[in-house]
């Protein structure tokens, strides 16, 4: 290989790397500015124009990262569910007792509805899923297998009652959580979420326990 063509090739990937990197942080820009557009105005109110505009960029610029509006809601709501991971695995390194899992994963889910704007957008999309023409995914299930785990691992340490159903339980709580965010939302722009989330708990685990 000459000197020449040495060269070539970690020169032209050294700038392809500033180029792709400003292409993710457009991509990031858009999904999050669509994001807080959906979450003020919901679905059917944005277009790729709106997000276009409150980005400060072109239409066309929009278009390169998603092809449509459709598109750009299921990115949002895909970020949505993405957070939940890291959520639940943070906790658990932190090697709590069953019952101080299941309650920690729930305080920081509430504070993510409270402050993350992809989590907030995400549960409104997913409320208006009836106008989206797109495959979603179904909401709530995911979150009541998990605590059906987590409820089930609290009673078998005996933090919860023997006869607590782990299924019904994960129902009601997800019920009472899922419903609760979106009163404080509706009336109070989930300024006091904190607050019925504490309420929440206080009352649907005081009878569950031993």
């Amino acid at each position: 290989m000459d000197s020449k063509a040495a060269t070539h090739g970690p020169v032209a990937h050294s700038r392809r790397e500033p180029k792709q990197e400003r292409a993710r942080q457009t991509k990031r820009l858009v999904l999050r500015t669509a994001a807080e557009a959906f979450k003020e105005h919901g679905y059917p109110a944005v277009t790729l124009q709106a997000v276009a505009e409150r980005a400060s960029m072109t239409k066309g610029a929009v278009y390169f990262h998603y092809a449509n509006k459709e598109a750009l809601a299921v990115a949002v709501i895909m970020e949505h569910y993405a957070r939940w991971e890291p959520l639940v695995s943070e906790v658990r390194s932190r090697g709590l007792p069953p019952l101080e899992t299941l309650l920690a994963v729930l305080e920081g889910a509430a504070e993510a509805f409270r402050d993350d704007v992809m989590v907030q957008a995400g549960a409104r999309l997913q409320i208006e899923r009836s106008l989206i023409k797109a495959d979603l995914p179904v909401p709530y299930v995911g979150w009541q297998e998990l605590l059906t785990s987590l409820i089930t691992e609290a009673r078998d340490a005996g933090q919860l009652r023997a006869d607590v159903d782990p299924a019904a339980l994960a129902r009601v709580v997800v019920a009472a959580f899922f419903g609760s965010q979106h009163i404080s939302d509706v009336l109070n722009g989930r300024a006091d979420l904190m607050q019925r989330h504490g309420e929440l708990i206080e009352a649907v685990f005081r009878g569950a326990m031993p």
